[in-house]
Formats: structure tokens, C-alpha cells, sequence
């Protein structure tokens, strides 16, 4: 079942964000990690930087001229020394009691004052002495730590998101590539092989016609002969068509190509669709051949096959469709004409619009074909044209590089022209669109 391009899309736009979503997750995972490890090695560091410079105080330092954010306490029987500047709730007496009585030294915080203290208290000699470390300073740098680990995780969020946008941007465009080639292929296909099979269809009813009817074996040798000829043609339209599919392709060769051969052929090969609809297709010539260029040859025999199709979709049964070939030294135009309902002249370029819909004509309205005219055209290095009025016919020039002279293409072949007789009529698809 084939999914519609808007389901395609929001598909597709889930999955970048369910992408971008699992990458700014994992940046913010190992950023708060990486906090938390930061936050932990600090704080134990406070501890052990608090718990030393204590240890050193109550061992060496004089009581008159502490070190920085510390008090010391110095009990010496009932006499109590203390730190210039020391805190009013400081020492804290009960410790300094119990070591005075069991001489065993003693580490903890305490709260006094309503503030937060690391305190050391420890017997030396008949003197108790206690060191108090103001835990106020270490709350604020850590507050300072939240502050910048909470920025970090902002900005690694923030990061992440960008990241992981680019990042699933990335990885989806293959994906949606893919999408595009598909669909593109999928039109592509339906286009391309709607004609081959349209006019393989044609001749198998007419042949099936004269079976019934008695026809000349002769005549009837010669169409099956043309629908071998239409089969290996439309074996190579899928050739190319799974080629043009692939991801990466390398280029088609070039060879020489007439396109004078080329028109001769396909106008024969579309004789059945005109006796069907009593019409007239010809090819003229109106300077000296060969008309050859340089490509590849199923391609532009598809660009023929689509124009000539094309105008079949806009003529009225016995109308006229005229292949015009002319050459210069550096240029080689082939013009399809017909005298059909016309078109508006300011849809012009619109026509070469993939999907593009029309305002004349019968049957499906994609534009399709068209596109896909231009996008050979324009890989072989030429261009195309289209003129016409509304009720007046359209005309399209495709004018491509010609091959020089001295590179050996196909032999031309003469004037070809289609006039039918009227015959019964037969029912015949059409396809693409202006």
C-alpha cells in the first residue's frame, strides 16, 4: 500500500523529532552526570580541606592568630580562652567537657546560633583545645556550583537540541529520499509505460479484428512483427526505468542517435493508434539528414513517444500531428505539431511541472510526461519549446546538440507519413497532458 506524501511527511518529521528528542536526552544525561560527579568531588573535598585545617589548627596554631575562618578554644582547667572576634555561641561547651573527661578526641558539625560549624575538639597535655570552622562559606560556594552546573545544563540542553536536529535532519534525508525516488519512480513508471502499452493494446485489438474478419496473412505478419518490436522497446523503457531508480547511478553512455530514424520509427509504430482515431501522423524533413545527436537512444525515443502521445491526447478524431525535423551545424530541432484544441499560452511553462493539471484536453491531467520531457532534454544539453493558442493547435521544439558529422549514426531513413482509411472504431487509452 502505497502511503500519501502529507503521511510521508509527518512521518517523517516524527521521526526527526523522536531523533532529536533521544540526542538532547543523552547530552542532558551525561551533562547532569557529569554535574553530579563534579558536585560529589567538591563536596568531599570541602570536608577533607575542613577536616585538615582543623587538625592543624588544634595541633599548631596559636590561639591569639588563627587561620582564616577558624576559631580556636583553649580550656586550661576552669579557664576559657578564646579567638579574637569569636563568635558569642561559640565553643560549644558540652564537647569540650566530655574531652576534658575521657581525653578522646572528638569530629562533628554542630549548629549554634543558627549557623552550621565543623568542630575538632581534642585533649593535649592538661590542656583542652577546640577549633571551630564556619561552614557558610562552603554553602555558598557550592550555591555558586549549583548555579553554574544548573547554566551548564541549560546550555547543554539548549546544545543538544541543535545538535540533534542537524543530526536527525542527517540521518533522515536519506530516508526521505528514498520516499521521493520511490513515488518518483512509482509516477514515472505509470507514465512511461502507459504508451507502450497503450499502443501494444491498439494493434492486438486491430490484429484481433482482422483474425476474425479473414484478414491478409501478409498484413497480419507485419503487426505481430511491430508488436515484437513495441515489446523489446517497452523492455528497454523498464530498463531504464530501474536504472533511473537506483540511488546512485552512473552515467548512460552517449552514442550517436538519429533522430530522423528515431521519428520514422515511432511514427510507424503509432499507425494503429491513428487508424484508430482516423487521424493523419507524418514526419517532414526540411534540411539534408542524417539528424543525428549525441545520447541515449531508449531516452530520447522516449521524449518522441511522449510529445507524439501527447498531441494524440488533444486532437479530434481525423485530426493531424506533423514531425518536423531541421538541422543546422550545431543544432538538430525536432518539432511535434498539431492542430488540436491548443493551449493557453500563459500555462506555457506550467506544462513542465510535474503534476502540473490543464485546462484543454481529455483523460488524466498529471502533466507527467511533459516533465519528464524536459528533464531528458535538459540531461542531453538542449531545450524545449512550446507554442500555441487555445483552438489553434500546440507546437513542441525540442532542439538538441548535433552530433558531428564525421561520428557514424543511423542511416536515415525517407519521408513517412500515416493516412489511414477510416476503420472501425476501437477503443484507445490516452495519456499525458498539456
Amino acid at each position: 500500500m502505497t502511503r500519501s506524501p502529507d503521511l510521508e511527511r509527518r512521518l517523517l518529521v516524527r521521526a526527526r523529532a523522536v531523533i532529536t528528542a533521544q540526542v538532547a536526552g543523552a547530552v542532558t544525561l551525561v551533562v547532569a552526570l557529569v554535574g553530579m560527579l563534579v558536585y560529589c568531588v567538591t563536596i568531599e573535598g570541602q570536608e577533607s580541606s575542613a577536616r585538615r585545617d582543623l587538625a592543624l589548627a588544634v595541633a599548631q596554631a596559636d590561639i591569639a592568630h588563627p587561620p582564616p575562618c577558624i576559631w580556636l578554644f583553649e580550656l586550661r582547667g576552669n579557664a576559657l580562652t578564646t579567638s579574637p572576634g569569636a563568635p558569642a555561641d561559640l565553643p560549644v561547651r558540652s564537647v569540650l567537657r566530655r574531652v576534658a573527661a575521657d581525653h578522646r578526641t572528638r569530629v562533628g558539625r554542630a549548629t549554634v546560633g543558627g549557623r552550621a560549624y565543623v568542630v575538632r575538639t581534642a585533649a593535649r597535655g592538661g590542656v583542652v583545645r577546640q577549633a571551630a570552622i564556619d561552614l557558610r562559606y562552603q554553602v555558598e560556594e557550592r550555591r555558586r556550583l549549583y548555579g553554574a552546573l544548573a547554566a551548564a545544563e541549560a546550555a547543554g540542553l539548549a546544545a543538544a537540541l541543535v545538535v540533534g536536529q542537524l543530526l536527525s535532519r542527517r540521518a533522515i534525508a536519506p530516508l526521505g529520499e528514498a520516499l521521493a525516488r520511490q513515488r518518483r519512480f512509482v509516477a514515472d513508471a505509470s507514465h512511461e509505460l502507459r504508451t507502450p502499452l497503450t499502443q501494444l493494446h491498439t494493434r492486438a485489438q486491430l490484429m484481433e479484428r482482422r483474425l476474425r474478419s479473414g484478414g491478409d496473412p501478409a498484413d497480419l505478419a507485419t503487426e505481430l512483427r511491430r508488436m515484437v518490436t513495441g515489446t523489446r522497446q517497452l523492455g528497454e523503457v523498464i530498463d531504464d526505468l530501474l536504472l533511473s531508480a537506483q540511488l546512485r547511478q552512473s552515467r548512460r553512455p552517449f552514442g550517436a542517435v538519429d533522430l530522423g530514424v528515431l521519428a520514422d520509427d515511432l511514427v510507424t509504430a503509432e499507425s494503429a493508434r491513428a487508424e484508430a482515431r482516423r487521424a493523419t501522423v507524418e514526419v517532414r524533413r526540411r534540411d539534408a539528414g542524417p539528424y543525428a545527436v549525441r545520447g541515449v537512444e531508449p531516452a530520447l525515443r522516449r521524449v518522441v513517444t511522449s510529445l507524439i502521445d501527447n498531441a494524440f491526447g488533444h486532437i479530434a478524431p481525423g485530426g493531424r500531428i506533423t514531425v518536423t525535423l531541421t538541422r543546422s551545424e550545431s543544432v538538430v530541432a525536432l518539432e511535434v505539431r498539431d492542430d488540436g484544441v491548443g493551449l493557453d499560452p500563459g500555462d506555457a511553462e506550467r506544462l513542465f511541472t510535474r503534476f502540473a493539471r490543464g485546462e484543454h484536453g481529455t483523460g488524466r491531467r498529471f502533466g507527467l510526461g511533459l516533465a519528464l520531457v524536459r528533464e531528458v532534454v535538459d540531461g542531453h544539453g538542449g531545450t524545449i519549446e512550446v507554442d500555441g493558442r487555445p483552438g489553434a493547435g500546440a507546437a513542441f521544439t525540442v532542439r538538441l546538440p548535433a552530433a558531428p558529422r564525421a561520428e557514424p549514426a543511423f542511416p536515415r531513413v525517407e519521408h513517412a507519413e500515416v493516412n489511414p482509411s477510416p476503420p472501425p472504431p476501437v477503443a484507445a487509452p490516452r495519456s499525458p497532458s498539456r
